[in-house]
């Protein structure tokens, strides 16, 4: 585990280490996340393995705009306004032939447009989709605090961006919109 600050000196850092396939703890608008460069397949398998989550429940991905996230999801007018204004995922149908990081093939995506400005700043050097979930170990709350990040990932090989503690705030809320009816999953 390496640990740097959350800042603007360490964007060059950030990006050599998303290409080189690192899985970085960063902080977002809502939690900490565990991040890495989507189309890379090593490392999205090592977010499952670090989270130790079950590879039948696939990650979200953060995108830099909506031209973006028009790349890898089909997203009508309603879709990129709600994508650009809210802090909510969508899970919306797939343009993909398969998942990120090379998984199966895959119908739906779930994407969201960070409003955390630090990491708003990473996908505008990095120009690609980041695979993204809570950070914290499968089962165990999602957290907005370095100390308990650190406590579970302290034998991990990631790059951590300590932002200290966030402010206080739930997970985004998750709408399911790729089929005829909308599903929330998530409040």
């Amino acid at each position: 585990m390496e640990i740097i600050k959350a800042n603007k000196n360490n964007i060059s850092k950030i990006i050599t280490a998303l290409k080189k396939g690192a899985v970085l703890v960063f902080p977002t608008d809502t939690v900490y996340g565990l991040v890495c460069d989507a189309s890379n397949k090593k490392a999205v398998e090592s977010i499952f393995k670090i989270k130790r989550r079950d590879k039948s429940k696939p990650l979200g991905v953060f995108v830099k705009d909506v031209k973006i996230a028009s790349k890898v999801a089909f997203v009508n007018e309603n879709e990129a306004e709600l994508l650009k204004h809210n802090n909510i995922t969508l899970i919306l149908n797939s343009r993909l032939r398969q998942g990120f990081g090379g998984r199966g093939p895959i119908k739906t995506i779930g994407i969201r447009i960070p409003k955390y400005k630090f990491l708003s700043l990473v996908l505008d050097e990095f120009k690609k989709p980041l695979a993204q979930t809570s950070a914290n170990i499968s089962g165990k709350p999602a957290t907005v605090k370095i100390k308990d990040v650190l406590r579970q990932f302290k034998n991990e090989d990631v790059l951590v961006a300590d932002a200290g503690e966030l402010p206080k705030n739930k997970p985004s809320a998750i709408i399911d919109l790729s089929g005829e009816n909308i599903k929330i999953i998530r409040k």
